[in-house]
């Protein structure tokens, strides 16, 4: 354990269990999807439908970002499952941590902490935004800092390293989200569609994005249950 996590995870737990109803709230935005990816992916629509001259070239970045979102979760994704694996704060037990009123594991012990995915996805489409209109920009990445990432802090879901970790990723693909050569095959097979037929493009594209709001939760468990058929008739 280095210096500077178990620094700031010690720093923060201090204030763990003075208040229940503190603690709970931040348990409460820890797990809500409406409070966490509900409130980036509206800033995403938002910015989607702002009137601005440059209309097109923002949608098409907007594109870009979603789409480097996708590849930076199978990036924090694959990091977890290739790296060695971490314990969570909460459950290491050199760091004596407590844990705030009403928090539980959220079926998290069996997955490696770092990097957070959380992090990953929210930060990439932060920075998103940032590019294409500045103050949305930096509202979405102060919020996912606040609202999503620091409690994850709070309740030992991950060390400050493994946030970091996340946001580095998260970053670096918007900034490729941004390179031309993928942003011009968006504009050429992407951005016809949503002239061609939109309302088959706004459908998926709120699919998706409904998707990225719960990070993922209803894909996983569609695959979950296609595994467990599989290992069934397997077996």
């Amino acid at each position: 354990m280095n210096p500077f996590d178990s620094s700031i995870i010690a720093f923060l737990n201090s204030f763990a269990r003075h208040s229940w109803a503190f603690d709970s709230f931040v348990y409460m935005i820890s797990g809500n999807d409406l409070l966490k990816g509900g409130v980036v992916v509206a800033l995403i629509w938002w910015t989607w439908f702002r009137p601005s001259a440059d209309k097109a070239n923002i949608r098409q970045h907007l594109i870009c970002a979603i789409f480097a979102c996708l590849v930076a979760v199978v990036i924090a994704r694959g990091l977890a499952l290739l790296l060695p694996f971490r314990e969570r704060p909460m459950t290491f037990a050199a760091l004596h941590f407590q844990r705030p009123y009403g928090a539980s594991d959220a079926g998290l012990i069996d997955w490696s902490s770092f990097p957070s995915d959380h992090a990953t996805v929210f930060f990439a489409l932060a920075t998103s935004i940032f590019f294409v209109w500045r103050a949305a920009g930096i509202a979405a990445l102060s919020y996912v800092f606040l609202f999503i990432a620091m409690p994850r802090l709070y309740l030992g879901f991950h060390y400050p390293t493994d946030i970091l970790g996340g946001a580095l990723i998260g970053i670096t693909l918007a900034l490729i989200g941004r390179a031309k050569f993928f942003c011009d095959w968006v504009g050429r097979y992407i951005m016809p569609w949503s002239q061609r037929s939109p309302g088959s493009f706004y459908a998926c594209l709120f699919i998706l994005t409904f998707q990225i709001a719960t990070l993922f939760q209803s894909m996983r468990g569609i695959a979950r249950f296609l595994f467990s058929l599989l290992r069934a008739h397997n077996t």
